[in-house]
């Protein structure tokens, strides 16, 4: 039977979307089927509702399983017209359609931003009871002390019972930074016993984006960046001389100007280009006037985007200030720093006992790569990015950061990477940074290389110059445990990334040599290749070591090992070189692990249809079922992960460098920024099979370090 949770808020701006997307992220990773329905939307389409669409994007939930019901217009009508019944008709008959489809239902109800709260909390609480859903009640404890936000909730727990819904789970959102630990403290059990939740007020989703300002007062870009991802920190309304309004420009801020003060254009502009200045977030020209013409061309490269507006200087400013961010705009910044809440504040298995849900069967890209971010949460590590100037590491640093993931350090020249990340409107704040030419950190590193490569008669001198290469230093940074571990590659070659890993990382004991694999997520399952990136032509020995990794690396992500070592035979039915060299790999892994399942020499299809093994390999525990691929070399591994990637759809994650002592992970220089969160997770996971790194540095100030 399908399970239905009503988010209910109990006040308005209860902040209710934030716990819709949390509870839809921990749900995707245990429920092979969700869905998610608004039975009321805002706008006039609710095949459009923003909060309908990010569920969409965000899970990959066709259409027929992420919908809206009626518009409020709509429903307002068939209250006034005393047809609630046919409210409570047309969305029992949209949720049966979509719970047909679904494991699970998230309904999301309204805002109780009415002109009568009380009849939207009648609505919300009978549909929930017509929906045969339990009810999330969610409690806006904004601008309350902790006193009466713990009413709020008594309130609240009175209201639901006496409407006789079900009740899932009480939760707190919205709660000034200070206010947390006491209201935790304060809110009185219910009859349950279970724990009420409690969820801070996050400015990185209350603050407006550029774009959210733009869509609400219907401006028109006129020149400048066309990234308006940008958040607005401030607004700054310039109505006084040049030198005066700079000296309150901060970054961040929305400047407001009448479009004719091109002193003011011009200064904003010079800002902006300027390391020493700050960025403002963008400009509104205001009163329908158009700039000076000579300005235009400067206005055209401003790091951020330009709007004109008809409204006079006054009415702008008093627009913006309505604006307020949304989650459901889909900026994934804002999503990333909404879970990254979640994570923190909510004790998942506690709640998803309370759920009681069936175990999810399949495995599909989504949920894995959802997972592997939990993994990542779950025993927290640090990764330094030593890529500082490249957009897309910035960009990725500020994700994995608002979701949680690890603790980053990034390398760089510090005015470089702060000037980058002001002019994209990326926030760094949290993460740290570290200038390998102005750190002290570089004299103890370039010491502890000139030791490690003594017998290659490598003095202090070529040491310290090494050690001002990102890839070098973050590597130290790894070895001496500064840090757990490192992801590079987006900007060098694999070999800049791994050749100072083999230096003086090294293997781990055992592993003969580095290998590589790819996570290979298909529709229902994940599948490990190896080695596809690193290893042109291994011998039987390395085939066998990549063997022996690779079912590591498969179990250390939730996959359970079964080794096909593939060639172009199938057990005994052929001879030849290539082949023998295979089935002596297999005898080594055999001996090496007597306990892991493993079968070759075996072809690919033998090793993944039951049919075909039935025929060609009847009696296997590997042969249909195999889990972890190993190819003979390099060209075959290489074309073959591609092929499927790009024939079967597969996500293709990785290379995962193993057998180094210490986690250290190449990119891809066409790498995206999705790319980068996967695989700066990957290294976290790994990182938790040795102890935290013992941060030396961490307890006195480093020159050339700080905190963004």
């Amino acid at each position: 039977m399908t399970r239905g949770i009503y988010v209910s808020a109990m006040n308005p701006g209860s902040g209710k979307s934030l716990i819709s997307l949390g509870l839809a992220d921990m749900l995707h990773r245990h429920a092979d089927r969700v869905g998610f329905f608004r039975p009321i939307v805002e706008g006039d389409d609710p095949a459009a509702d923003p909060m309908v669409m990010l569920m969409q994007r965000s899970f990959n939930l066709p259409p027929e399983r992420s919908r809206g019901g009626l518009t409020r217009a709509q429903a307002r009508a068939l209250l006034v017209a005393g047809n609630r019944e046919e409210i409570d008709t047309a969305c029992v008959a949209i949720y049966s359609e979509i719970a047909s489809r679904c494991d699970v239902v998230i309904v999301e109800g309204t805002d109780l931003g009415g002109h009568d709260a009380a009849v939207e909390f009648d609505l919300n609480a009978r549909l929930a009871n017509n929906l045969g859903a339990m009810v999330l009640a969610v409690v806006s404890a904004r601008e309350m002390s902790v006193a009466e936000a713990a009413d709020a909730v008594d309130v609240a727990r009175q209201e639901l019972d006496e409407a006789k819904v079900s009740l899932l789970a009480m939760m707190v959102n919205r709660a000034p930074d200070e206010a947390v630990e006491g209201i935790r403290t304060e809110v009185r059990p219910g009859r349950s016993g279970r724990p009420v939740y409690v969820i801070p007020e996050l400015p990185e989703i209350a603050r407006p984006t550029i774009s959210e300002v733009a869509a609400e007062l219907g401006a028109k870009q006129i020149a400048g960046s066309t990234n308006l991802e940008r958040d607005v920190l401030s607004v700054r309304v310039a109505a006084m001389n040049v030198g005066n309004f700079l000296h309150l420009l901060t970054d961040g801020a929305l400047v407001i100007v009448p479009g004719d003060r091109a002193d003011v254009l011009a200064a904003t502009l010079a800002s902006s280009f300027s390391p020493e200045f700050p960025v403002p977030s963008g400009l509104v020209l205001t009163g329908g006037l158009e700039p000076d013409p000579h300005l235009l061309p400067l206005l055209a490269q401003a790091p951020f985007p330009v709007f004109a507006l008809d409204d006079d200087t006054y009415t702008a400013a008093q627009r913006v200030g309505g604006v307020r961010g949304e989650i459901a705009t889909g900026l994934r910044r804002k999503s990333a720093a909404a879970l990254g809440a979640w994570s923190r504040q909510v004790d998942e298995e506690e709640l998803l006992e309370r759920l009681a849900l069936p175990r999810a069967i399949s495995m599909t890209p989504l949920r894995f790569l959802h997972e592997l971010i939990q993994r990542a949460r779950s025993q927290r590590r640090s990764i330094v990015l030593p890529e500082g100037t490249d957009i897309r590491i910035l960009r990725a640093a500020e994700i994995l950061h608002r979701r949680d993931v690890c603790d980053l350090t990034i390398l760089g020249s510090e005015s470089q990477v702060k000037e980058l990340a002001a002019g994209q409107g990326i926030d760094l704040a949290g993460i740290t940074l570290i200038d390998p030419e102005t750190s002290e950190l570089r004299e103890e590193f370039a010491a502890e290389y000139a030791r490690l490569r003594a017998h290659k008669n490598v003095s202090i001198e070529d040491a310290r110059e090494r050690m001002l290469d990102g890839a070098y230093f973050g590597t130290m940074m790894v070895q001496l445990g500064y840090v757990d571990g490192m992801v590079s590659g987006a900007a060098h070659t694999t070999a800049n990334t791994i050749r100072p890993a083999l230096e003086f990382v090294k293997t781990r004991e055992g592993a003969r040599i580095v290998s590589s694999v790819f996570l290979m997520l298909l529709s229902d399952r994940v599948l490990v290749y190896g080695d596809c990136a690193v290893n042109p032509e291994p011998n039987e020995e390395q085939l066998a070591d990549i063997a022996s990794a690779s079912a590591d690396t498969a179990a250390q992500f939730g996959v359970e090992p079964r080794v096909a070592m593939l060639s172009y035979s199938t057990g005994e039915s052929g001879y030849g070189g290539a082949v023998d060299e295979v089935r002596r790999a297999t005898e080594l892994v055999k001996a090496l692990r007597p306990e892991l399942p493993v079968e070759g020499p075996i072809q690919y299809d033998a090793a993944v249809d039951a049919s075909v093994a039935a025929s060609k390999l009847p009696g296997s525990s590997v042969a249909g079922q195999a889990t972890v691929f190993i190819f003979p070399d390099l060209n075959t591994g290489n074309n073959t992960y591609k092929a499927v990637q790009q024939s079967a759809g597969a996500v293709a994650v990785g290379p995962v460098l193993q057998g180094l002592r210490k986690p250290v992970n190449d990119l891809s220089r066409g790498c995206t920024v999705e790319d980068i969160v996967n695989t700066v997770a990957i290294t976290a996971v790994q990182a938790q099979q040795a102890p935290p790194a013992a941060v030396a540095a961490a307890t006195a100030p480093t020159p050339g370090k700080q905190q963004a």
